[in-house]
This record gives structure tokens, C-alpha cells and sequence, in this order.
């Protein structure tokens, strides 16, 4: 049989692939022929469909950025060989899984669809199937020309593509687990799938994807809230081999007044600390200069995050902080948006 395209399937994991434990009613990682069995709909496509699996599976909370260069590596070594990629994933850190993947492959020019289901593929009443159905037909879709309809990385849940890197989850317990608060859907599922062109990034085609190997991980992430200690912070900030702080500030992008907080933050961006300013709102964006306290910041060497989400800004400072030693060159990547990741 001749397939009009070829998608590689990639289970790291998570619950669309799990199975109920009889004796302690726990969910546990199950192989994946049992995920394919509970889909037989997947033999009905046109499209060619090869697998790879994480051994063993894992839980998507032990997520690791060891476990991103593997699945760097997966999609290179396969790039040439398939038209798109479906990576099932846990719920708990796909979106940051999806903006570290956004960042090491550059100009990528195919689909890397994330998806997975918030109930184990094998229950009545799982989402696991159309998730997974919708993904492998968008990582397949090609558009008039012949090029990849989504040539980006993606997270398709109930019914929406988001851009990987704008990407939250949601919820716990309902089944649109995911949404892009501060960037429109790249597609819309409903009877048929509905794309949307004009919001996707737009590769050089006639070029290679560029993949990247390498992660820096000395980052943390924390947040103010009222009455944070000084000493706690100047802890943090005093960390050795500390790198950059995602800070989650308050509404569009401030901090307390206190002058300790701004002594400790200039000093630290001037012994060469990125700091980035990561509002703890999910919609709306970090405006330094609209408050007194965001000024201050902003004087104090704090960069703005602009509308961008925690994930995204954790993991691209990761991938900067592996490109460049100079402080300086991290803060002005940050700046710019280097896979549609904020909007400047």
C-alpha cells in the first residue's frame, strides 16, 4: 500500500498510555501495543505510521532536559524520513517539554505535535482517541504546495492546536486541559479541521532544521508574594553557579517597593544574573513602565518576559544560557522572540 504521508509516533510516557493496577487501583506506564490496540481507528488512515518508545516509560513529573535531548535526537535522526512527529506525553510538563523541543529545533519546517489524554486510553470514556487521532492527521496535513500545514511545535487538546511555547495547562480534571491565554489557536477542530495560516511561524523552506543539543539548567523560578524575607532571597539570589531567575511578579509586572528588593536585584544583575519578569498573571503581559514598582525594576536591570508564559521562559533561557556565556547576549535573545514565543 502507498501512503500519501509518513507520521513516527513517540510514547515517553504519561496517562493515555497507562493502565489501572488491579491490586492498588494506581495508574502505571503500560506498553505501548496496548496503546495502539485500544485505537484500531489508526489502521484506517493514509498515512504510514512508525513507532518509538521511551524505556521505560516515564511519568512526565521525572521530565528532565536529559530527556529533551533524547527527543532532540529522536526527531533529527528521523527528520528526513518523516513528514511530521505525534509526541505522547504527560500532562504535568508537556507544555514546558514543548517549549524546550520549540527552542532546539530551529527552523523547523514539519509538525511535532504534543498530545496526551487526562484519562488512560483504555477507559470508556477517554479523551485519549481524538487526541491522538487529531494529532496524527495534523502532523500528516500538508498545505497546496506541498509544505507541512503546521510547521511548528504544537499541543493539541480537546479540539485546539496551540503553539507550544504560549502554552499552559489549565486543569487538572477537565479535558481542555490546555489553553494559550496571550496567542490565538493554530487550528480549531471541530467537524473539520480549521487552520489558521496567517499565526503560523513561517520557516526558511528551502533550508535544513537546525536541531540543538545542548541545555544550561542553572535557572529557577520563583515567586514574590506579600511578606517575602529578605534573607530568603538574598539566599536564592547568592546560589552558586546560578545563571538567570524567572521572577513572578504581581499583575502587569510588579514588586514590592521595599528598597532591600531592588538592592538585591540590581546587585545580582550586576555580578551578570539574568533576571526576567514573568507576570503571575495566565492572561496579559509584563508592562515595566505603567506602575512605579515596574520601573524600578526595570532599573534595577529586571527584564521584561512581555507575554510570555513561565515554561517558555524557563527553558529558553536554558537553551540561551547552552548558545552564549555573555549575560548580556541572553538578555537581548530574551528580548526578541526567537520561535514566536512572546510578542514584542
Amino acid at each position: 500500500m502507498t501512503y500519501n504521508s509518513k507520521v513516527l509516533l513517540i510514547y515517553t510516557g504519561g496517562t493515555i498510555g497507562m493502565n489501572r493496577n488491579p491490586t492498588t487501583g494506581a495508574l502505571e506506564p503500560f506498553d505501548f501495543e496496548h496503546l495502539l490496540h485500544n485505537v484500531p481507528e489508526l489502521k484506517q488512515f493514509d498515512v504510514s505510521i512508525d513507532t518509538y518508545q521511551f524505556q521505560p516509560p516515564i511519568d512526565s513529573s521525572d521530565m528532565t532536559p536529559e530527556r529533551w535531548t533524547e527527543l532532540a535526537h529522536v526527531v533529527a535522526d528521523n527528520y528526513d524520513s518523516f513528514d511530521g512527529f505525534v509526541i505522547l506525553h504527560g500532562t504535568d510538563t508537556m507544555a514546558y517539554t514543548a517549549s524546550a523541543l520549540s527552542y532546539m529545533l530551529e527552523n523547523l519546517t514539519k509538525p511535532v505535535i504534543f498530545t496526551g489524554s487526562q484519562l488512560p486510553i483504555g477507559m470508556l470514556r477517554t479523551d485519549g482517541k481524538e487526541n491522538l487521532i487529531t494529532s496524527i492527521e495534523i502532523a500528516a496535513a500538508k498545505d497546496d504546495d506541498g509544505h507541512a500545514q503546521v510547521p511548528e511545535v504544537g499541543i493539541y487538546f480537546n479540539g485546539r492546536l496551540l503553539r507550544g511555547n504560549r502554552t499552559t495547562k489549565q486543569s487538572a480534571d477537565e479535558f481542555n486541559a490546555f489553553e494559550s491565554f496571550n496567542y490565538p489557536h493554530l487550528a480549531d477542530a471541530g467537524v473539520e479541521i480549521l487552520y489558521h495560516p496567517e499565526r503560523m511561524l513561517k520557516p526558511q523552506w528551502e533550508k535544513s532544521m537546525k536541531p540543538h543539543f545542548r541545555l544550561d539548567n542553572n535557572v529557577i523560578i520563583f515567586s514574590l508574594f506579600p511578606g517575602i524575607r529578605e534573607d530568603l532571597v538574598r539566599h536564592i539570589i547568592a546560589t552558586p553557579n546560578l545563571r538567570s531567575i524567572v521572577m513572578r511578579t504581581f499583575g502587569s509586572g510588579n514588586a514590592p517597593q521595599r528598597p532591600w528588593v531592588m538592592h538585591a536585584l540590581k546587585e545580582a544583575t550586576l555580578h551578570g544574573k539574568v533576571i526576567i519578569n514573568i507576570s503571575q498573571c495566565m492572561q496579559g503581559k509584563v508592562q515595566m513602565g505603567r506602575y512605579d514598582t515596574g520601573y524600578q525594576l526595570q532599573e534595577a536591570g529586571v527584564i521584561s518576559g512581555y507575554d510570555g508564559t513561565v515554561e517558555s521562559a524557563v527553558t529558553k533561557l536554558m537553551f540561551l544560557q547552552s548558545q552564549y556565556n555573555d549575560p548580556e547576549q541572553v538578555r537581548h535573545f530574551m528580548t526578541q522572540p526567537i520561535r514566536g514565543e512572546i510578542t514584542v
